[in-house]
């Protein structure tokens, strides 16, 4: 029987970590070891860490009309790597306080991204975007809404934030997947959960 040497979840060690940058976000420099799959010790490697804090994304869906709710809005990590940088996405925000917890925070960029009410919140998973730099764990939520007379352009002028609303039929936002004109990870995730469990949430729901 060959011996499962599979690192155990403690198996690395940080020896040294150093500040490069800190702003809004913040960028440091891990020194460190991990246990390979061998089961020897690595060697010492160096990665760099972009800190952020955790996110809390949010598909509003009215099941009643078979709506979600996606807001647009620029992107300046899309300006040289996409035909535009305006990108349709869930409500999303950053749990910046120590005591909040991601359904409050969902409840808030709700109503200041898109003018939402949330009447309950499904969870659909957490996930990390790009664990191979970023610390960044997301908080993925369904949540219930009413989408009547939902639209417009909302968001915070004093975070510099221009968000326009769309309602759109279920089926035309997973089209929307499907053809690429959505191509962020949040709403993918969450749109193609959506189709695999929409009868069940309806069932529910409605």
């Amino acid at each position: 029987m060959i011996e499962d040497k599979r690192p155990a979840p403690g198996d690395f060690q940080v020896e040294r970590r150093e500040a490069c940058f800190k702003g809004f976000y913040r960028l440091d420099r891990l020194y460190l070891r991990h246990r390979l799959f061998s089961g020897e010790m690595g060697p010492l490697i160096d990665r760099e860490l972009f800190v952020r804090h955790d996110a809390v994304c949010v598909l509003p869906y009215d099941p009643q009309r078979d709506i979600v709710i996606l807001i647009e809005q620029f992107r300046v990590g899309a300006m040289d790597k996409h035909v535009t940088p305006w990108l349709l996405e869930p409500v999303a925000g950053l749990i910046d306080k120590a005591d909040e917890s991601p359904e409050a925070v969902a409840h808030r960029e709700a109503q200041e991204e898109a003018g939402l009410t949330l009447q309950s919140l499904w969870p659909i998973s957490t996930y990390f975007p790009s664990p191979g730099g970023s610390d960044e764990l997301v908080h993925l939520f369904l949540a219930r809404v009413d989408s009547e007379g939902v639209g417009g352009v909302h968001g915070l002028v004093e975070e510099g934030e221009d968000i326009r609303v769309h309602a759109l039929p279920f089926e035309d936002a997973l089209d929307a997947v499907k053809n690429g004109k959505i191509n962020n990870a949040a709403a993918m995730i969450a749109l193609q959960w959506l189709a695999l469990n929409r009868a069940e949430v309806r069932g529910l729901w409605v």
